[in-house]
């Protein structure tokens, strides 16, 4: 089996020779051999199936960098006889492609096939994916495309039609473990760490692989006259920036993830979320208006304080900037996520909507329509109306509702919060409203 060798697929006549970062020369020989993805690898995952009944298709393999999806596509390619044929989106055009199919093709003719790796894959545009189809439905390649972003939004729909797509997984902490055993193992010697500073070198590679090796060198290559613990290891190397692109995925993930815990009433869920998004560059004023509607949307009448609260903290951290005005989002999240929760406004404000659609342009009742011209009084505009305010309860009961159009009752409060006390002069309300029904009827 002919296979390039390098980021680029080319070797050199001295490529053995050089030195070879710690990362590739831990890279895993067999599909068993991968951490942290048993679901896809493992005896019963789907890729071990594929490679044991020698059959590919096209994938994609959707997950954060340095969980092993480049490694996983060559181990696929080598286990199952296919000519690995590495491609990266960022760098490679249309010319790249052709060439690439070119070759496969002609491959093909002779018995021998051919997988594609695509890193970053969705970084190619939907015209550029579109030219995958004809060779991926005859089989000429076998996709593998690698992705860091959710394929539902940067893949088109005919590509996604024709891969499955795999997702892995973050590296937990098991897996970051089995690593550094590996690294130990290769160098012969302990890495100069202790107890603390070992599972503060998991935490620093955020669940990334590759970076936790790239570490791992890094350390193993230092003498410190006392193993490194959590504060002078972070002194010693650089700390992973927080994985979180306020323009993709990780920015709906996030919001989502906060909105629910507030939902939820878990205030330090909550605390912990936003801090997160504001760790990975996330704009306050975002999450400020998000907080806002959830004031609205989750809480409405049960607190109607809390849309004031909202407001006043966008208000103050408009005012004050980062860092200072961050306190006051931080107190938001407190008081949104103790409050009491209704979505009665939010579900109400839904129904009412899809009611005004369906029932058109039903008019009012003419005895709550103004006569200002002597013909419309005529004409019994205003007729009937009851001024609430000269009743002895301040309660006419008179029907509101188009004719024609029964009455429903779109807002139902929960018993919580200050809509318990809503509810009380509903049900008030609706108890003078029968009885002046029935006093209408006799």
């Amino acid at each position: 089996m002919s296979q390039g060798k390098g980021p680029t697929g080319s070797g050199g006549l001295f490529d053995d020779q050089a030195p070879r970062p710690l990362a590739d020369r831990l890279r895993p020989t067999r599909l068993d051999e991968v951490v942290g993805q048993d679901h896809l690898v493992g005896a019963e995952g789907p890729l071990a199936r594929m490679v044991a009944m020698g059959r590919l298709s096209s994938i994609v393999l959707w997950g954060p960098p340095g969980c092993g999806k480049t490694t996983i596509a060559r181990l696929l390619a080598e286990q199952t006889d296919l000519v690995f044929e590495p491609l990266s989106a960022v760098f490679s055009g249309v010319a790249d492609l052709r060439k690439v199919f070119d070759g496969a093709a002609k491959r093909r003719a002779v018995g021998q096939g051919t997988l594609l790796f695509v890193d970053e894959i969705h970084r190619f545009n939907r015209a550029q994916q579109d030219g995958f189809l004809p060779y991926v439905e005859d089989g000429t390649v076998i996709l593998v495309g690698a992705t860091t972003e959710n394929p539902s939004f940067e893949l088109n729909a005919a590509l996604l039609s024709r891969v499955q797509v795999l997702v892995l997984r973050r590296l937990d902490d098991e897996a970051l473990e089995k690593l550094l055993v590996r690294v130990e193992g290769l160098t012969g010697r302990r890495l100069p760490v202790d107890a603390e500073g070992r599972a503060a070198l998991r935490a620093m590679a955020d669940g990334d692989g590759r970076y936790l090796l790239n570490m791992a060198e890094q350390i193993d290559a230092l003498t410190p006259k006392q193993p490194f613990d959590a504060k002078t290891l972070a002194a010693a190397v650089q700390k992973r920036a927080p994985l979180y692109d306020k323009a993709q995925e990780g920015h709906y993930n996030l919001i989502s993830a906060l909105h629910k815990s507030l939902r939820g009433s878990d205030t330090d869920a909550a605390l912990y979320w936003m801090a997160r998004m504001l760790a990975g560059g996330e704009d306050p004023l975002f999450i400020a208006r998000r907080l806002t509607r959830f004031a609205v949307e989750d809480i409405g009448l049960a607190d109607p304080q809390a849309v004031v609260q909202a407001l006043a903290a966008w208000d103050v951290y408009e005012r004050l900037g980062s860092p200072e005005g961050e306190l006051a989002l931080a107190q938001l999240v407190v008081y949104l996520g103790t409050a009491p929760k209704s979505n009665a406004v939010y579900r109400a404000f839904k129904a009412v909507t899809k009611a005004a659609r369906e029932t058109g342009s039903l008019m009012p009742p003419m005895h709550i329509l103004n006569a200002p011209t002597r013909m419309m009084k005529d004409m019994g505009y205003s007729d009937g109306y009851v001024y609430d305010h000269d009743t002895a309860e301040g309660f006419s009961g008179q029907n509101y509702f188009p004719e024609g159009m029964p009455r429903r009752a779109f807002y139902e409060p929960v018993e919580r919060g200050f809509e318990r006390d809503i509810r009380k002069r509903l049900d008030y309300w609706n108890k003078l409203r029968r009885r002046a029904a029935d006093t209408k009827e006799e």
